[in-house]
């Protein structure tokens, strides 16, 4: 099983389409933008390149560990050293990805992984942030759901795409 780049990609990019949408002003926008305490004009007033740009970067930051988190083969590749010790692991490693190598390789699992994460990594670190900053639980609960929908999208992406 070799890394799929592509699908990483594709994964760091759906962070945009979901964030076009949930942060429309038609859904979730700009209840967002009051509770985070922004104006339009605020926003307008942005470095458009330095916010997509990095968003870009974390995206794919992201994306890049979400395999570990929805592929369980990845904790097989780990066991004995990481894909350049693939050709000298022992026979029982071999068997093993020949009986499970795609097993719960599909875009539901995924899905269902990266739920899982989304709302036991993502919320939690969020809902920290937010009590800490003195966020209102709408606010939290719209950056929360933001990342659950994502997470479960890249989720989908990285373990069904083979």
């Amino acid at each position: 099983m070799e890394f799929n780049l592509l699908a990483v990609l594709v994964a760091a990019l759906s962070s945009f389409l979901v964030g076009f949408i949930w942060y429309n002003p038609k859904v979730f926008g700009t209840i967002w933008m009051k509770e985070a305490g922004l104006t339009q004009e605020q926003l307008e007033k942005g470095n458009m390149l330095k916010i997509f740009g990095l968003t870009f970067v974390y995206s794919f930051m992201f994306a890049f560990m979400m395999p570990t988190l929805v592929i369980h083969q990845m904790g097989a590749i780990s066991m004995v050293g990481g894909p350049p010790l693939i050709e000298v692991a022992k026979p029982s490693y071999v068997a093993f990805m020949a009986d499970y190598g795609d097993v719960f390789r599909t875009f539901q699992h995924g899905a269902l992984h990266g739920f899982l994460s989304g709302i036991f990594l993502a919320t939690p670190i969020i809902a920290i942030n937010g009590l800490f900053e003195h966020r209102t639980w709408k606010h939290i609960l719209i950056q929360a759901g933001y990342w659950i929908v994502t997470m479960t999208i890249m989720g989908s992406i990285i373990c069904g795409w083979k």
